[in-house]
């Protein structure tokens, strides 16, 4: 089946109150033109998972400036001055989740697992609100799964039923992210034919994606 569809024909699947998780690192690696067609439908309330909000005329960064994000979580927002006054005059909620432990709770989510233990954070205001576990004399946080509606994806090459395959930055969280939404739309760098990617080196396969974007729609 091929998944490659035109940028227009993702449109319905936008909705109000959508929860979405997007790829990348201070935009390397994030699906640019899929984020300006959110940014064209105005979609509102949104929660948006991520490890940043890039800058504030890049990437996630647009859709923070535009007004569009009611609650973030992410790593980090410091090259982001707007997201950094939202938050401050509580005009948006901001969970601020260490990188290593917001990447393993993604992946615990696409894994099916109950969540994941990690001593980062311990002691800290990090871990107010959370179970704490003792092991072996340690003591750990459970941190939950996080999971989201819809996963925007940035890849390198991708056949036309959805096998991706990721190289340099195109790698920063696309491959976690896209085990743990119930929609994943991946926007390709380049799109080429069904058997003429290696097997060996497809980290996301078909199974996982819904629809393609060519990067140059």
């Amino acid at each position: 089946m091929n998944k490659v569809v035109e940028l227009e024909q993702i449109r319905p699947l936008l909705k109000d109150g959508m929860s979405i998780m997007i790829g990348g690192f201070l935009a390397c690696g994030t699906p640019e033109k899929i984020i300006d067609l959110l940014v064209e439908t105005n979609i509102k309330n949104l929660t948006i998972i991520a490890n940043d909000t890039s800058y504030v005329d890049r990437g996630i960064g647009k859709l923070i400036v535009n007004g569009q994000v009611k609650r973030l979580v992410a790593s980090h927002i410091g090259t982001n001055a707007e997201t950094g006054r939202l938050m401050t005059e509580e005009k948006i909620e901001v969970e601020l989740v260490p990188q290593g432990t917001l990447i393993e709770r993604i992946r615990a989510a696409g894994a099916g697992l109950g969540g994941v233990l990690t001593p980062t954070g311990v002691g800290t205001m990090i871990e107010e609100g959370k179970q704490k576990l003792t092991i072996e004399g340690k003591k750990y946080l459970l941190e939950t799964p996080i999971k989201a509606d819809l996963a925007l994806v940035y890849a390198s090459v991708v056949d036309e039923i959805g096998n991706a395959i990721y190289y340099g930055t195109t790698k920063n969280f696309n491959p976690i992210i896209a085990t743990a939404a119930e929609i994943v739309i991946i926007e390709a760098k380049k799109i080429v034919k069904v058997g003429d990617l290696d097997p060996n080196n497809i980290v996301t396969p078909c199974v996982l994606v819904d629809y393609i974007i060519r990067e140059d729609n």
